[in-house]
This record gives C-alpha cells, structure tokens and sequence, in this order.
C-alpha cells in the first residue's frame, strides 16, 4: 500500500553565523500529498484498516488541519471512502477553505459538528452515535495521534540520525510525532518539541506514551495558539524563505524554525551542538492565512 509512495527525502543544511550545525530532514519531499509526518503516521493505521476488511476510514481534524488533507488523498489513493468530521458547526455555511475544499473534491465526506460537540469526540456516546450514522468505518484519531502512529514515526530516525545528531526538532500538534522521535532517540540526543498550540497539556500527553526524560515541549513560540500568526512570524518565514530556499507553512514548521533560530541567537545550545530539524510538511497549509479560535 504505503510502499506505492516514492520516499524522496533529502538533508539540507543550513548556511548559518553561529557555533552550532543545522541539518532539515526534508520529510516533505516524501509525497505531494502525504508528506512529512503524516506518511508514517497513516502508514500502519491504513495498513490495519485493510487487514479488518474495512474499506472506510473516519477521523476528526479542524479547518485547517495537514491530516484532514493527508487522510483524504490517501484514502483516494488506495481506495478507501472517508469522512472528516470537522470542529465548527458554523463552518458548513461557509464557502469552504483551500484545505477543506481539496479532502472534499478528494471524496471526503464532511460533517460538522459544533465545538463544544467536537470536544466529545473521545466519549463513547459520542463515537456511538458515529458509528450509526457511518457503519463499519475505522477511526484514526485527531491527528492521527494513536500507537500505530507512533510506531510509524519512530521510523522517521534512521540509525545514521541517532548517531550524527544530538539534539532533534520538531514541530508539536498532538505529539505522536515527537514521541515516536523521543522512543526511536539513542540516549545522547535531546528530543525539542515548539507546541504550535498554546498550553502545557501536551507535554501530559506525551509522557503518558513514554518513559524517557531526554525532551521538552516549548508553547514560547506558537505566537497565541493553533494556526494564529503574528506579523513577526510571517515577516520571518518570508525572510527564511528567501535565504535558505526551504519551504515553510506558518502553523507548524514556521513557528518551530522562529523558535529554533531565536534559541541559536540566545547561545541556549553548546557550542559544536548538531541539531537535526524535522520537516513535517504540511506545506498545503501556506493556501491560509486564517487564525481560527
């Protein structure tokens, strides 16, 4: 299935003024669509969704999200139906957003539902009631967060990446990706997660997935919460852009690469330190410039 998808990932170094090196693993060379983190989050959970004999997938993301996009053109692309159950009730009324937009021309079913509803998505009433309305479907989780999603992306680090670096980043959604990073790290290395949400729940999340202490999780530079900007950010993606030739998208990579940057500017890491930055993708989200609440 997953193996259709050429992984063309290369590593780029960063021509930089400071006393560390930066190499980005350019994971979203990978695919088009299912680029970045997200290939190996969705790998094994499609992979099992066909082992069930299920041919239905069903996940929840926002308006904005990089997985809503993902799962709808892998579920195209391997013969799935999906459905999106989308936080904003008051969304459907709306013409819909480039992200949006492209999961339903995909084939994705979408239903809206109001926030506070959203925020049920866990309860067993709530999935219930999901499974009348749309049978036999297999539920990926938001973000795709779940165990066969970390252990896709504990395949993200190759043994070459745990010998040459010491410190690894990354961007910060749900933090399957960081802890698939954190369980595949050799005992050196130090795992920075930049949260592009706003709050300390997720590092609550995180250590109920794993039991090592070499990580953190810093909110400093999410600039207000998920998926809001600030004119400094989009000034600096602009800028990073343009010198480095390296795309971003301002709700995820961005923020971690400003975060990344200011940290070097403050010498917060050892002189000599080798830092490998994650390119999750998600480059489709740089069609919007909204700051959904």
């Amino acid at each position: 299935m997953f193996d259709r998808i050429t992984q063309s990932v290369t590593y780029q170094q960063l021509e930089l003024n400071a006393p560390v090196t930066v190499t980005v693993k350019r994971l979203d060379q990978i695919h088009a669509q299912i680029s970045g983190n997200k290939f190996f989050k969705l790998k094994y959970n499609f992979l099992d969704a066909e082992q069930q004999g299920l041919k239905k997938v069903l996940t929840f993301g926002g308006a904005y999200s990089n997985h809503i996009a993902a799962t709808a053109y892998a579920a195209q692309l391997f013969g799935f139906a999906s459905i999106g159950i989308i936080r904003g009730e008051e969304l459907k009324d709306k013409a819909l957003n480039h992200t949006l937009a492209t999961a339903q021309q995909l084939g994705m079913q979408l239903h809206f539902v109001s926030r506070q509803h959203y925020r049920e998505k866990n309860s067993p009433v709530f999935l219930e009631q999901l499974q009348q309305h749309y049978p036999e479907y297999y539920l990926i989780p938001e973000g795709g967060t779940n165990a066969l999603a970390i252990q896709g992306c504990k395949e993200i680090l190759t043994a070459e990446d745990r010998h040459n670096y010491d410190v690894i980043c990354c961007a910060v959604g749900t933090g399957g990706t960081m802890t698939g990073l954190i369980e595949a790290s050799s005992n050196h290395q130090h795992i920075l997660g930049f949260s592009a949400l706003k709050g300390d729940f997720l590092k609550s999340d995180v250590q109920q997935s794993t039991s090592k202490q070499n990580w953190q999780i810093s909110d400093a530079y999410c600039c207000g919460g998920y998926a809001k900007t600030s004119p400094e950010l989009l000034q600096f993606m602009q800028s990073f852009q343009n010198r480095h030739h390296l795309p971003l998208e301002q709700v995820y990579t961005a923020k971690m690469m400003y975060g990344l940057m200011d940290l070097i500017g403050q010498n917060h890491f050892p002189a000599g330190s080798r830092i490998l930055v994650i390119h999750t993708g998600g480059l489709q989200g740089r069609h919007t410039n909204a700051d959904p609440s």
